[in-house]
C-alpha cells in the first residue's frame, strides 16, 4: 500500500489509522451537520486539510465537492491535491490554508462584540480598503462559479478564511453548492438565516442567481458593519450602500438579475470612492 496522502487510491483501514500511520493528526473537526469529519494533517514535511465521510449525506457533499474543484479553479479556493477511497467512504486531500474564520454568530456574547482577539472584530476593525479587497475575492469567485452554472448554498461567513498577515482571503467549505437553477424540495436550505434569501425558506421556491445575489449583498452589510446585520455601522460610501440595499431586497424582482450584474454595480461604487480619494 501506498502511504503517500496525495498518491494513494484506496486504503483498508478507516481513516483515523491511515492517517496515524502517515502523518501527525494535529487538528480534528467533526460536523454534525454535514456528516463529515476534517482532520489537520503533519505528512511529508507539509501541512494538509483531510475532509472525509462514510455516511450517505457527507458522501454525496464530498463527490460534490470533488466535482467543483474539477471545474472551478480560484485563487480563493483552497487547491484540492488529491481523493482517496476508504472501506466505504472518501476523503479529499486539500492544501493547508492559514488564516481564521470570520465566523460571528448571531449570539455572539457582548464581551466578545469589541474584543479585538476574536477574529470576525479584528477583520471589521482593519482600513476599509483591505475589507473591500476580501469582499472582492469572494465576488470574483462567484462570479466565477455563477459562470460556470453553480448556485451557491450553505455560504456564510463561517466559510471565510482570512490570512492577517497574507490579506488573503480563502473560501472554504462550499460543498453543498450546486449546479442550477433549482426548485427548492425541502422547507428550507442548509445555512445561516443571516445570508439567507427570503426563497431559501419556501419549499417549492425557484433558488438561483438572484438568490445568490442576496447572499452576496448580505456579505457587504455584515462585513462592512458591525456583524449584526444593521446598516447603522456602514463603513462604505453610499453609492456601496445602495448597491447592498438593492441586492438585499426582499422583493426578487427588485434584485439584481444575476451575480455579474451585481458584481459590476459593486466594483462601480467601489471605484467611485477610489476615485474619490
Amino acid at each position: 500500500m501506498d502511504h503517500s496522502l496525495t498518491t494513494v487510491s484506496q486504503v483498508g483501514v478507516d481513516i483515523e489509522s491511515y492517517l496515524a500511520h502517515v502523518g501527525q493528526v494535529f487538528w480534528t473537526f467533526r460536523n454534525g451537520d454535514s456528516r463529515c469529519t476534517s482532520y489537520g494533517v503533519q505528512a511529508a514535511g507539509k501541512r494538509w486539510f483531510v475532509k472525509h465521510s462514510d455516511d450517505p449525506q457527507g458522501l454525496a457533499s464530498l463527490r460534490n465537492a470533488r466535482d467543483l474543484n474539477a471545474r472551478v479553479q480560484h485563487r480563493a479556493l483552497p487547491r484540492l491535491y488529491h481523493t482517496f477511497e476508504t472501506p466505504g467512504g472518501l476523503a479529499l486531500v486539500y492544501e493547508w490554508v492559514a488564516g481564521d474564520l470570520l465566523y460571528y454568530p448571531s449570539r455572539t456574547p457582548p464581551e466578545r462584540r469589541h474584543d479585538l482577539t476574536f477574529a470576525p472584530v479584528r477583520f471589521r476593525a482593519l482600513p476599509v480598503p483591505r475589507i473591500l479587497d476580501a469582499l472582492d475575492t469572494i465576488y470574483d469567485l462567484h462570479l466565477v462559479l455563477a459562470e460556470r452554472g453553480y448556485i451557491a448554498v450553505d455560504f456564510y461567513d463561517g466559510c471565510i478564511l482570512y490570512d492577517f498577515g497574507r490579506s488573503r482571503t480563502t473560501v472554504c467549505d462550499i460543498d453543498e453548492y450546486r449546479t442550477g437553477p433549482f426548485v427548492l424540495d425541502a422547507d428550507r436550505l442548509f445555512g445561516s438565516s443571516r445570508f439567507m434569501a427570503p426563497e431559501e425558506f419556501q419549499r417549492g421556491a425557484t433558488i438561483d442567481q438572484v438568490t445568490n445575489v442576496f447572499t452576496l449583498g448580505r456579505t457587504a452589510v455584515l462585513l462592512l458593519g458591525d456583524g449584526t446585520g444593521s446598516l447603522a455601522s456602514w463603513k462604505g460610501t453610499g453609492a456601496m450602500k445602495r448597491v447592498a440595499v438593492r441586492a438585499t431586497s426582499l422583493e426578487r424582482r427588485e434584485r439584481h438579475a444575476s451575480v455579474r450584474q451585481f458584481v459590476e454595480d459593486w466594483r462601480s461604487a467601489v471605484a467611485e470612492r477610489a476615485s474619490q480619494g
